[in-house]
């Protein structure tokens, strides 16, 4: 068991880290979505996005580059790397959002947790090849 745990370490905290960082993401959403902005609102549901989206890859950088990928490179370099290629996935997210729910119309919450399983499977491809490459 520990052989395995050593052999796909990276994967597996990859996976427990893009967890929590759904859950902050997610957790961030829906208390503003069922608080303070109203998901019907096209402008509004992009507001929450975008505001789970800051907090969780705050919290997904310095997990990623603690434990994950477990980075000695300087974080001035590899921040820049790292948000830029989040905006891209972000970009990604709003699509697949405004899509799925302001032109199809579906639930918001099946439309947002489909797209966070796009979203940490691309993520996870840019942070090992650009961002915490060794």
């Amino acid at each position: 068991m520990i052989n395995l745990f050593k052999k796909y370490k990276e994967i597996i905290m990859y996976l427990i880290f893009g967890v929590l960082t759904t859950l902050v993401s997610l957790t961030t959403y829906f208390v503003l979505t069922n608080t303070l902005l109203d998901p019907s609102n096209g402008i509004e549901l992009q507001i929450a996005n975008i505001t789970a989206w800051i907090i969780s890859v705050l919290f997904a950088f310095f997990t990623n580059k603690i434990f994950v990928f477990e980075s000695k490179n300087s974080t001035l370099k590899e921040l820049p790397k790292f948000f830029g290629l989040r905006i891209i996935t972000l970009l990604l997210d709003m699509l697949v959002m405004y899509i799925g729910v302001t032109v199809l119309l579906f639930n918001h919450k099946i439309i947002k947790l489909l797209s966070e399983v796009i979203v940490i499977v691309s993520n996870y491809v840019f942070s090992k090849l650009i961002v915490f490459k060794k």
